[in-house]
C-alpha cells in the first residue's frame, strides 16, 4: 500500500522535466581506497521486550525533532494457505481503515500532525507499517498503532472488505498492465515448486482475492498480529527510558498470539536448466536468466552481493563491457542479488537490442558468467565492490526511517536473523572478502541449474489463473503460557491523544561564497553523514531545445559522464566507483544541473573528477552513437508505457508543437530529433549553457564554507565560458482551449485505462502560487484528497488517483491522473470531471476542516521533510531556480500558515472545467464507445507520436 497514491514512472517523469533535477543522483557507485581516514559505520541501539512479547529497539538520533516507527509483523505471503493468495497483502490494506477506537482514515490524525515517510507494505516474509513523525506526536502514534495491533476487528465489516480488495485489485492490475508486467508472475511459479511458500506472488490471484471472507480476516488477525511476532523499532529524537515507559504504555496490556512456526529454509536449487517464453506488447526482447540462491543472513548471500557487482551491478562491470561497450548487443544489462527469508534469487536482466539475436546475448552472458566462476574477480573489481557495499550503506542510513532508512535495517535483521545487528556482520563479511572467497561463492551458486526467461515482442495473452482451492481447515493453537500482560491506565474510548505542540523546523543557514569563475556558492551544512552532495546548477533545459533538435539538452548533459579528458567512458565511471562518488547531470524544463555526491573521505579527487566532466567533456562519437541507441530504445519504451505515452503527447497539446515547453515531458525527444543530434551540437549546447558565470553551486554536506570553497576554487577555479552567454529563452504565454477536448491512444489488451486531464497554470514565479499549491492539496494532492477518496477508498475503482501541480518559469501544468480498471473508464473521467468541476468553479469550495487539515500536514510534517540532504538541496534549488530569497521557507510558511477557505476557493478559480485536455490511454475496443458517450469533449484517437490515426474502412 502507498500512503500517497504515486506512479513511480510518472512521479520520475514528471520530476525530471519540470525542475526536479536539482540534487538528483545516480545509484550508488563505488570507490577503492580512502584518501582520509575512512568514516565509521554503525548503528548503534538499546533493546527491551515486553512480557507479551513485544521486542522493542531503540536507536537515538537527534539530527531532527522526528521519531521513525517502525513495525515488522513476521507475516507475509509465505504464510498464507491454499487458496488464500494475496491475503497478507489484503489484510495490510485492511490495517489502514481505521481500528475499534479510532474508526475512519487512519492518515487522519497522521496527516494532521505532520508524519511522513507513512506507508505500510508486504513481501513474502513480512508485513510493516512505518511512519515519521514530530517528537511531540510520539504518544499520537503509538496510541494508534497499538490500537489496531490490540482493538482492530470490531472496526472490519463486509464494507470494508469489498473495498479494500477492490483496490489490491486495481493495484495487480496496474503492476500486470506495464510492458513485461506479466513476468513477475510467471517467475514465481516457475522458480520455486508448488507448495513452496515462494510459489505465488504477494498480491496474490483474482480468484483467491474474491474468495477472501471477513471469517479469514478475523482468522489471520487473531493468528498473526501479535505483540510477541512483532519487531518495534523507534529511531531518531528519543531515548530508551522514553521508549521503555511508553511502549508498555500503550502496548503492554496486549494479548500474545499464538506463536505460529515459521518455514525452514528452503532455496530449492533447480534440478535442471530450463527456459519460458513469452510475447507481450513490448518494443524489444528481455532476457532475464535467474537461479535460486541462499536466504537473507547467509554468508554466501552477502559473497554474492559483490559478485552481483562485479559481473552487472556497475556501470563498469563486466556485462556492461562487453555487452554494451564492445559487443553492442543490448540497451542495458543489470545484475541483481535479493534475499529473502527462505531462499534468494539471482538475477541477470537484459535488454536486447533491436535486430540482434538473443540468442548471441545468451551466449556471452554465460561466456561472462563462466570466466567469473573460474577465475573469480580481480583484486580492483573486488577493491569497488566492496566499496560500493559500504558507500551504499552509509548513504541509505542517512534516514532514520522510511524505505531503507537505519529503522529498517534494525527491524529486518532482528526480524530475520534474530540479531538487530546482522548489518555488522555483513559488512565485516564484505570487507573480509578475497577474490578465492568470492570466486567459491560464485561457483557454488551460479554454477547450479539456472531458469531463462524470454519476453518477445507480440501479442500478449491473458495468464490463466489456477481455480481458488479450499483451505485446510485450521485450528488456532493456545498462546504460550510465558506470555503475560501489563496493565494500562490509557482510556482507549477517551480517543486518540491530542497533540498540542509541535516542534519548529530550523533550515540549515545559507551561507554564500564566489568562486573565482564568478559562480555563486551557496552551503548548507550538515554533519550527520560522511558524505557531500555538489548540484551545479546552469540555464538552458529543454526550452533552449525549442527551434532546434528536441532532447539536446538533455542528451548533452547525461553525455557529460560518459567519459572526460583522459578517461573513456568505463575508465571514467570505474574511477567514480573507486571513490565511492556518484555523478550524473540532466537537464529540467528551465535549465540543468551536475551533481555530485562525494565521501567526505574522497572529497578533493571527487571533485576533481567533476570537474573534468564538466570542463573536458569528450563527446566521442562512438559513445554517442551508443548512448543514441539507448535514448531510441527508450523512447520506444516510453511509448509502450502508459503513463509516459500519456507524457509524451500531453506538452505539445497543452502548449501547441511550437512552443519551448510543447516537447515531451521525458525530456527525450522524439525518434527523428534525437537521431539528428550530432556531436557538434553537444559541443555547442555545452559552449553555450554549462559555463560558470551566472551559474550557481549548491552544497550541502559535511564540510564548511572555509574548506569547499578552496577546493571548488582548485578544481574550477580558471574555468571561463567561450564567447557571448545566450540570451534567455523566450517562453510566451499560452491560450486555453475555448472548448474541451478528448484524445485517445489505443493499448490493445490493456486491463487498465490510464487518465490524465491538464490545462496550463501561471508561472512558479506568480505570486499566488503557495495558494495555488495549497488549494490542489485538498482536491487531489493528499492520500485523503478529494479525488483519491472518491476513486480509490469510496469507488475502489483506482489504487491511486491525484492531481498535481508541477514548477516552471513558464505556466506550468496541472493535471488530473487516474490509472482505473478498464470497465470503470466512462464512470472513473465522469467523477474526475464533476470533482474538478464542483471545486474549480466553487460548487464545492473548500472547507474549514480541509484547509486546517491541509495547512497543518505542510508545516508540521517539515522538520520530517527535511531530513535528509537531498530534500535541502532541492528546496535551495527551487530558490535559485525562480529567484526566491534565502529566507524563502520562512516566507512561504507564512502564507502557508495564513491560507484561508476564502484564498481556497479564490485559487480554485484558475482550474476551468471547460478548459480540459483529457489524454486516456488504453483498450479503445473496451473504452472508446462509453467515453465518446460522455461527451466530455470533441474525440480525436492518436497514436504514441500524438498524431491523428485514421478510422478503418
Amino acid at each position: 500500500m502507498n500512503a500517497a497514491p504515486r506512479t513511480a514512472l510518472l512521479t520520475l517523469a514528471l520530476s525530471a522535466a519540470l525542475g526536479g533535477f536539482v540534487g538528483t543522483p545516480l545509484p550508488a557507485q563505488a570507490k577503492t581506497k580512502s584518501v582520509t581516514a575512512a568514516a565509521t559505520v554503525d548503528i548503534p541501539y538499546d533493546e527491551f521486550t515486553l512480557p507479551n512479547g513485544l521486542r522493542v529497539l531503540v536507536h537515538t538520533d537527534r539530527k531532527a525533532p522526528i521519531v521513525a516507527v517502525n513495525l515488522w509483523y513476521h507475516v507475509g505471503s509465505k504464510d498464507e494457505p491454499a487458496g488464500r493468495s494475496g491475503f497478507a497483502h489484503l489484510f495490510e490494506h485492511l490495517m489502514f481503515n481505521g481500528s475499534e477506537n479510532a474508526p475512519g482514515e487512519y492518515f487522519t490524525p497522521f496527516e494532521a500532525a505532520g508524519a511522513t515517510d507513512m506507508n505500510g507494505t508486504t513481501n513474502t516474509d513480512r508485513t510493516n507499517y512505518f511512519e515519521n513523525i514530530p517528537t511531540t506526536a510520539l504518544d499520537m502514534a503509538l496510541w494508534m498503532e497499538s490500537d489496531r495491533m490490540g482493538h482492530l476487528l470490531g472496526a472490519i465489516d463486509q464494507k470494508t472488505l469489498d473495498e479494500q480488495r477492490g483496490v489490491v485489485q486495481n493495484e495487480k492490475r496496474q503492476g500486470e498492465n506495464q510492458p513485461y508486467g506479466q513476468l513477475r508472475e510467471v517467475v514465481s511459479r516457475t522458480m520455486f515448486p508448488v507448495g513452496h511458500p515462494y510459489h505465488h506472488t504477494t498480491i496474490g490471484s483474482m480468484n483467491d482475492l474474491n474468495a477472501a471472507s471477513l471469517e479469514d480476516v478475523k482468522t489471520w488477525f487473531r493468528t498473526w498480529y501479535g505483540p510477541n511476532n512483532t519487531v518495534l523499532v523507534l529511531a531518531g529524537d528519543i531515548d530508551v527510558a522514553t521508549a521503555r515507559e511508553k511502549v508498555a504504555r500503550y502496548f503492554g496490556d496486549i494479548p500474545a498470539t499464538p506463536t505460529m512456526s515459521q518455514p525452514k529454509v528452503d532455496v530449492a536449487v533447480l534440478a535442471q536448466n530450463g527456459r519460458t517464453e513469452l510475447e507481450d506488447k513490448v518494443p524489444q526482447v528481455l532476457v532475464q536468466r535467474m537461479w535460486n540462491v541462499p536466504q537473507v543472513g547467509d554468508k554466501d548471500a552477502d559473497l554474492l552481493d559483490l559478485t552481483s557487482q562485479v559481473l552487472g551491478g556497475s556501470a563498469s562491470s563486466r556485462l556492461d563491457e562487453r555487452l554494451v561497450h564492445r559487443d553492442k548487443l543490448v540497451d542495458s544489462v543489470s545484475t541483481s542479488n535479493y534475499g529473502s527469508q527462505l531462499a534468494g534469487n539471482f538475477s541477470i536482466r537484459a535488454l536486447v537490442k533491436q535486430g540482434v539475436d538473443p540468442a548471441r546475448v545468451e551466449a556471452v552472458i554465460d561466456e561472462e558468467l563462466q570466466r567469473l566462476i573460474k577465475d573469480g574477480p580481480t583484486a580492483e573489481e573486488l577493491a569497488r565492490a566492496q566499496t560500493d557495499y559500504r558507500a551504499g550503506f552509509i548513504r541509505g542510513i542517512e534516514r532514520i526511517g522510511g524505505f531503507g532508512g537505519k529503522a529498517d535495517a534494525l527491524a529486518s535483521c532482528a526480524t530475520f536473523t534474530g540479531n538487530p545487528a546482522c548489518f555488522r556482520e555483513s559488512l565485516a563479511t564484505v570487507a573480509s572478502a578475497t577474490p578465492a572467497t568470492v570466486r567459491a561463492a560464485t561457483a557454488k551458486w551460479l554454477g547450479n541449474p539456472s531458469h531463462t526467461f524470454v519476453v518477445k515482442p507480440g501479442e500478449r495473452k491473458p495468464l490463466v489463473e489456477e481455480a481458488s482451492a479450499k483451505p485446510a481447515p485450521f485450528q488456532l493453537p493456545a498462546v504460550d503460557a510465558k506470555y503475560t500482560t501489563t496493565a494500562s491506565n490509557v482510556d482507549r474510548k477517551a480517543g486518540v491523544p491530542g497533540v498540542d505542540s509541535f516542534p519548529q523546523l530550523v533550515f540549515p543557514a545559507l551561507q554564500h561564497a564566489t568562486l573565482k569563475n564568478g559562480s555563486k556558492v551557496i552551503l548548507a551544512e550538515r554533519h550527520d553523514t560522511p558524505v557531500v552532495n555538489i548540484s551545479y546548477e546552469f540555464a538552458g533545459g529543454y526550452s533552449s531545445d525549442h527551434g532546434g533538435k528536441l532532447g539536446t539538452a538533455n542528451f548533452a548533459s547525461q553525455m557529460l559522464d560518459e567519459g572526460s579528458g583522459e578517461l573513456n567512458s568505463l575508465a571514467f565511471k570505474a574511477r567514480a566507483e573507486d571513490l565511492g562518488a556518484q555523478l550524473s547531470a540532466g537537464a529540467a524544463l528551465d535549465g540543468s544541473n551536475a551533481y555530485l555526491s562525494a565521501l567526505t573521505e574522497n572529497l578533493d579527487a571527487s571533485v576533481q573528477l567533476f570537474a573534468n566532466m564538466l570542463r573536458a567533456p569528450r563527446f566521442d562519437q562512438a559513445e554517442i552513437d551508443r548512448v543514441k541507441g539507448q535514448w531510441l530504445s527508450g523512447i520506444a519504451q516510453e511509448k509502450a508505457r502508459p503513463q509516459t505515452a500519456a507524457l509524451r503527447v500531453l506538452p505539445p497539446l497543452l502548449y501547441g508543437a511550437d512552443h519551448p515547453y510543447g516537447m515531451p515531458f521525458t525530456g527525450s525527444g522524439t525518434e527523428a530529433s534525437v537521431a539528428a543530434i550530432s556531436r557538434q551540437d553537444l559541443l555547442n549546447y555545452q559552449k553555450q549553457w554549462l559555463r560558470p558565470e551566472q551559474a550557481t553551486v549548491i552544497v550541502v554536506g559535511d564540510t564548511t564554507l572555509a574548506e569547499i570553497v578552496p577546493v571548488l576554487d582548485k578544481h574550477f577555479g580558471d574555468w571561463k565560458g567561450e564567447g557571448a552567454a545566450p540570451a534567455k529563452v523566450d517562453v510566451a504565454q499560452v491560450a486555453r482551449p475555448t472548448a474541451p477536448r478528448v484524445f485517445l491512444i489505443d493499448q490493445p489488451g490493456a486491463v487498465q485505462a490510464n487518465i490524465y486531464a491538464g490545462e496550463l497554470m501561471p508561472s512558479t514565479r506568480d505570486p499566488g502560487a503557495v495558494q495555488l499549491e495549497m488549494s490542489n492539496e485538498v482536491l487531489g494532492g493528499s492520500f485523503t484528497s478529494r479525488l483519491n477518496m472518491n476513486l480509490r477508498e469510496d469507488k475502489h475503482w483506482s489504487y491511486g488517483a491525484r492531481t498535481v501541480i508541477t514548477s516552471a518559469q513558464g505556466q506550468r501544468p496541472f493535471l488530473g491522473i487516474a490509472p482505473v480498471q478498464i470497465d470503470k473508464t466512462a464512470e472513473s473521467a465522469a467523477e474526475m470531471l464533476r470533482e474538478i468541476a464542483e471545486y474549480g468553479t466553487g460548487k464545492v469550495p473548500a472547507t474549514q476542516a480541509e484547509v486546517t487539515k491541509v495547512v497543518d500536514n505542510d508545516l508540521r510534517s517539515q522538520p520530517g521533510a527535511y531530513e535528509t540532504a537531498q530534500a535541502v538541496m532541492g528546496t535551495i534549488g527551487g530558490i535559485v531556480r525562480y529567484g526566491r530569497p534565502d529566507n524563502w521557507v520562512q516566507v512561504r510558511n507564512e502564507q502557508v500558515a495564513n491560507f484561508t477557505p476564502a484564498q481556497a476557493r479564490d485559487a480554485a478559480k484558475a482550474i476551468d472545467p471547460n478548459a480540459l485536455t483529457w489524454v486516456i490511454v488504453g483498450d479503445l475496443s473496451k473504452i472508446e464507445a462509453p467515453v465518446r458517450a460522455l461527451k466530455l469533449g470533441e474525440v480525436t484517437v492518436i497514436d504514441a507520436d500524438g498524431k491523428p490515426v485514421a478510422k478503418a474502412k
